[in-house]
């Protein structure tokens, strides 16, 4: 039987052979170990229970100290656009993915079939709308906050401190608010800038530095997906 939606596999990462890019998305959830993932100039680290999806012509790197397995989809569903940038459930993400990395030893298993849906699952977070009582965000506060931080790396957890919400609570008000996942909120405000500042006559490479991308080739791919 064919998978539905892509390709499952378990992999093992160690050294890293260099920075690429793919033309589909690919889904990471930790099983073991942990893995350092850089992906268009920002950081992440996968450990199991944590997850990252990249997104197709995103280039990324790797690097585990030791040997770190990972539970690895590549796919071409469109849905997955949805939960690039967005957090993990890690109670979710855990326990389906230590049922899948079991299912996959199995011949006659279905894993390969429905498991690239279930772990869509894993991305979604609660669609509740938040209550009148809870506090408001301050999104002209925050947005200027992150202007003054748009060359460090930032996380879903950096914004929501911010507000003084958990990153959980954050990402389901920032969708239900402004209709976007917080890092397609940040990379918003990262482009506005980098175009502001191309405006100005600035240089790609001082722009790509101010505006938290690694390099100057990254940061014109990412103003081309972007348009």
């Amino acid at each position: 039987m064919h998978a539905a939606h892509g390709s499952l596999s378990l992999r093992q990462y160690g050294t890293s052979p260099g920075s690429h890019v793919h033309d589909h998305f690919q889904v990471l959830l930790g099983l073991e170990g942990t893995l350092e993932l850089e992906v268009q100039g920002r950081g992440h680290r996968i450990a199991a229970g944590n997850g990252c999806v990249i997104a197709p012509g995103e280039r990324h790197d790797f690097e585990a100290a030791g040997n770190a397995h990972c539970l690895v989809l590549d796919t071409t569903e469109a849905r997955w656009a949805n939960a690039v940038g967005a957090p993990v459930q890690p109670a979710t993400a855990q326990a389906l993915a230590r049922y899948l990395q079991l299912a996959l030893a199995r011949q006659d298993s279905l894993a390969q079939h429905y498991g690239p849906l279930l772990l869509l699952d894993c991305w979604r977070a609660p669609t509740v709308p938040p209550a009148r009582s809870q506090r408001r965000i301050d999104w002209n506060g925050l947005t200027a906050w992150c202007q003054q931080q748009l060359h460090t790396p930032l996380a879903v957890a950096d914004l929501a401190r911010q507000v003084f919400l958990s990153p959980t609570q954050f990402a389901v008000r920032c969708r239900h608010e402004t209709g976007m996942r917080p890092m397609q909120w940040l990379r918003d405000l990262r482009l506005q800038r980098a175009r502001h500042l191309r405006a100005q006559g600035l240089a790609m490479a001082e722009i790509a530095r101010r505006c938290g991308y690694h390099s100057a080739s990254a940061l014109t791919a990412a103003l081309r997906q972007h348009t």
